[in-house]
């Protein structure tokens, strides 16, 4: 793909993320995080082009640009091999761009959204409660937008409620502040028997997918998250990162502050050079399963209520989120 393709897909999707208009030194920084490098000048420059192909308006010289529907009907219809891996570089950008400080228990996180009928939340809160009684959540935090509110870059809309789940790929962000870097290598569906993790029954790649594995597996009816939190065997969203195994023993340290901070959500980790539930790793790796973020949301769809989930949605702040009994006492 030539280089001024390339950048103007990224305007557009980074105009798509936006529910309102955005100017182009707003943009400059976002098409960042696709890998595309332009200043806000040159940024300009497309959108004149744009605006005259009819792929973006100019809402007003101080508000700026939006995207049209024919702009999203173009981003729609951009080459599918441009996409493969776009979900591996949005877990990369965002785990940089958090702020999260784990000692102080302050900053941003990485946040998933559903956006439920108002009419069908609290059941849909009842459902997730047993998720997370059993662990099967990325900690025990959840977060409760109204319509006209925001949870990270998802506007909630009217008649809507927007319920805010822990992003597993703040892990990511975590270690990476404690100077440990991570491998985010496969997104998947663990068997569960008993309580314990028995094995992985389905992977993909982050590299190469164009979407979030779990909300596809999710949205394909493969999961049993309801089942497994109720009888304790089932199948739930679980996702395989590696780490070197010089960092295993800051990695205890980090998991208990975690679940101190109401943010755990490791299932298991490998030992040394060793496979985890049969999946290899690189010679000086240790293989980490974290528990899916999405499980909760996943539990609400098998029950038969309409969701309409958005993985990987943003950065929020922690404080935002609430101890999930404490959500279920307010709302519940």
């Amino acid at each position: 793909m030539k280089r001024s393709d390339k950048t103007r897909l990224a305007i557009l999707k980074a105009l798509a993320e936006r529910d309102g208009p955005v100017g182009a030194a707003k943009l400059s920084d976002q098409v960042a995080g696709f890998g595309v490098t332009a200043q806000p000048r040159t940024i300009r420059l497309y959108l004149l082009q744009m605006d005259r192909e009819g792929l973006t308006e100019c809402v007003g010289r101080r508000q700026g640009r939006r995207i049209t529907d024919k702009g999203r009907e173009e981003l729609a219809r951009a080459n599918i091999v441009e996409k493969v891996g776009f979900v591996a570089a949005r877990v990369d950008n965002l785990s940089y761009r958090m702020t999260f400080n784990l000692r102080a228990g302050r900053g941003t996180i990485i946040a998933n959204v559903a956006l439920i009928d108002r009419r069908a939340f609290h059941l849909a809160l009842r459902e997730m409660e047993p998720v997370f009684a059993m662990g099967y959540g990325m900690g025990n935090k959840l977060m409760v937008a109204e319509p006209g509110n925001r949870i990270a870059d998802v506007l909630v809309p009217e008649g809507m409620m927007g319920i805010g789940t822990v992003c597993s790929v703040t892990i990511n962000g975590i270690m990476l502040k404690e100077g440990i870097p991570v491998t985010a290598r496969f997104g998947g569906l663990v068997e569960v028997r008993e309580g314990h993790p028995l094995r992985f029954v389905q992977l993909l790649e982050y590299s190469g997918t164009t979407v979030d594995p779990l909300e596809a597996f999710i949205k394909a009816g493969m999961t049993a998250v309801r089942e497994c939190a109720r009888q304790g065997s089932g199948i739930i969203g679980a996702s395989f990162r590696e780490i070197p195994t010089s960092a295993l023993s800051d990695l205890e340290r980090i998991a208990r502050d975690m679940n101190t901070r109401g943010l755990g959500g490791i299932l298991a980790v490998g030992r040394p050079n060793c496979p985890l539930l049969d999946v290899p790793v690189a010679d000086g790796r240790a293989g980490l399963i974290v528990v899916g973020g999405m499980n909760p949301v996943a539990a609400v769809h098998e029950a038969g209520i309409r969701v309409t989930m958005l993985s990987l949605a943003g950065l929020e702040n922690v404080e935002r989120f609430l101890d999930y009994q404490e959500v279920l006492r307010q709302y519940g």
